[in-house]
């Protein structure tokens, strides 16, 4: 098999090496052994020593491998696929018993044991320790951080999701709009939050940009562009979130990231 060549589902392996300005760390030597971890009787490393992803280019998906693209730590992703019930199988659901996709194997994490993690946003703020980027250094800076990432994971993900739900998938064939019509207005109330926030500010934290961009931003692309809901909630009435939204979709590792794993 090639370099670069993933096993699991013909993923490719991330060389960051060659793509980024970020050097692969020389852990090749290593030999991690990740065999102990079912989820790779299912979804073998080709690269042991790199960070594994298992994912789907969801809006919860994405922020990881964006993440992994903004920071350059190597990884290997893994597709998840939801049409063959992967996410169900005893493999993911020895990492995740919530059967729910993103999830990371880390061979290099504290104490340089491997670590198992799920949630999209502790994965976040995971890495963002681990690689000293994307948060705050500064305790207040940070905890505020967090603060907004909560927002997303709490409000804007459940809320636009259930949108979704009722505009362009099953719910949408309901007579009653009743429910449609709760999930449009908490969505609208949701934007103006993001709005009033965004106001004279690059980003979520101002100049820079964190992990609280990287978990919102997918999100709104996805109720504009995926949902079809844009026209719904009025996205012409929140000026600032269609600019920031447009920085996050130019950023070159967003763009990477939004395709990764790559669906088969």
């Amino acid at each position: 098999m090639k370099q670069g060549q993933s096993v699991a589902n013909k993923q490719p392996a991330r060389t960051w090496d060659r793509m980024h300005a970020h050097p692969e760390p020389n852990t090749h030597h290593l030999m991690t052994d990740l065999s102990a971890f079912t989820i790779t009787k299912k979804w073998p490393a080709q690269h042991p020593d790199r960070l594994q992803l298992y994912s789907l280019p969801t809006p919860n998906g994405v922020k990881v491998s964006i993440m992994l693209e903004e920071t350059g730590l190597p990884y290997e992703p893994h597709l998840v696929s939801f049409e063959t019930h992967d996410q169900m199988s005893p493999e993911f659901l020895s990492i995740n018993p919530n059967n729910k996709i993103p999830a990371i194997l880390d061979p290099h994490g504290p104490g340089g044991e491997p670590l198992a993690l799920f949630e999209s946003g502790a994965i976040l703020i995971y890495l963002a320790d681990k690689t000293g980027k994307l948060i705050p250094r500064d305790a207040a800076g940070r905890y505020e951080t967090i603060q907004w990432l909560m927002f997303q994971m709490g409000g804007i993900g459940p809320m636009f999701g259930q949108l979704g739900f009722f505009n362009k998938f099953a719910g949408k064939d309901y007579e009653d709009k009743r429910p449609r019509d709760r999930y449009v207005a908490e969505s609208k109330r949701l934007l103006n939050v993001l709005e009033q926030r965004l106001k004279g500010r690059a980003w979520m934290m101002g100049d820079d940009f964190t992990i609280a961009d990287i978990a919102t931003f997918p999100w709104v692309r996805n109720l504009i562009g995926f949902y079809e809901a844009g026209d719904l909630v009025g996205i012409q009435d929140f000026p600032s979130v269609n600019r920031v939204l447009a920085a996050f979709v130019a950023r070159p590792a967003v763009v990477t990231g939004l395709g990764i794993p790559r669906r088969g």
